[in-house]
C-alpha cells in the first residue's frame, strides 16, 4: 500500500517539478563539495560547489518557464521550488562562504542572518503571490530581491578563489571584535539578506 502511494506521488510530478528537483540536487551537491574542500581534497572542490550553484540557477530559471509553457503550474511545484531555493541559494552560498574562510563567529552570525532572510523571503512570497499577480497567472514583480540573486555572491567567492584570496588571504583581511573574528567580505551577505526582505524594493518579474 505504501509503495503504491509513493508511486502515485511520483506520477503526480510534472516535467517542471523534475527540473526543480535538479535544482535541489545541485544545492546538496554543492554542500558535499564544500565538505570535500574542508577535508583537504583541493580547491577544485570549492570551485565545483560554485559551479553547482550556478547549475541550480539554470534549473530554477527553466522550471518556471517549462511550467508556464506546459500550463502545469501547481501548489506542489511552488512549494518544491521554495524548498529547493532554500538549499541552493540560501544554505549552499552560506556554507561556500564559510568554506572560503568566512568562519569567524561574527561571520557565522551574518551567514545565519542571510539564510534566515532567504527563508523569510520565500515564505512571504508564497503567501503573497496571488495578491502580487493582481488577478493574473503570473506575479508582476518581486518584493525585495529574489533569493537566486545569491548566485552573485557565489560568483564573487569563485573569483576570490581563482585569485588565491581565500582562507587567511581573504579579501579585506580579518578584524577582531571582542574575542571573535570578523571578515569584512561577509558583509555582502548581510546586504543581500537585507535586500531580500525589503518591502519597498520592487523588482519587475520578466
Amino acid at each position: 500500500m505504501k509503495q503504491g502511494k509513493h508511486l502515485t506521488m511520483i506520477r503526480s510530478f510534472h516535467l517542471a517539478d523534475w527540473l526543480t528537483l535538479g535544482n535541489a540536487v545541485c544545492g546538496v551537491g554543492a554542500l558535499f563539495a564544500v565538505m570535500g574542500y574542508l577535508q583537504g581534497q583541493g580547491v577544485q572542490h570549492l570551485f565545483l560547489a560554485c559551479v553547482l550553484v550556478a547549475l541550480a540557477f539554470v534549473f530554477d530559471v527553466f522550471d518556471g518557464r517549462v511550467a508556464r509553457w506546459r500550463q502545469q503550474t501547481s501548489l506542489l511545484g511552488r512549494e518544491l521550488d521554495s524548498l529547493a531555493d532554500v538549499i541552493s541559494f540560501g544554505v549552499a552560498p552560506a556554507i561556500i562562504a564559510y568554506g572560503a574562510g568566512m568562519d569567524g563567529l561574527w561571520d557565522r552570525v551574518i551567514l545565519l542572518y542571510f539564510v534566515a532572510c532567504g527563508v523569510s523571503r520565500l515564505a512571504r512570497y508564497n503567501i503573497t503571490a496571488e495578491a502580487l499577480a493582481q488577478g493574473g497567472d503570473k506575479v508582476k514583480y518581486f518584493e525585495g530581491t529574489p533569493i537566486p540573486s545569491a548566485l552573485l555572491l557565489v560568483i564573487v567567492i569563485a573569483i576570490a578563489a581563482a585569485n588565491g584570496a581565500i582562507g587567511r588571504d581573504l579579501w579585506f583581511g580579518t578584524i577582531t571584535i571582542g574575542p571573535w573574528q570578523f571578515h569584512p567580505l561577509v558583509s555582502m551577505f548581510a546586504v543581500s539578506g537585507s535586500l531580500m526582505i525589503s518591502r519597498t524594493l520592487h523588482i519587475p518579474k520578466f
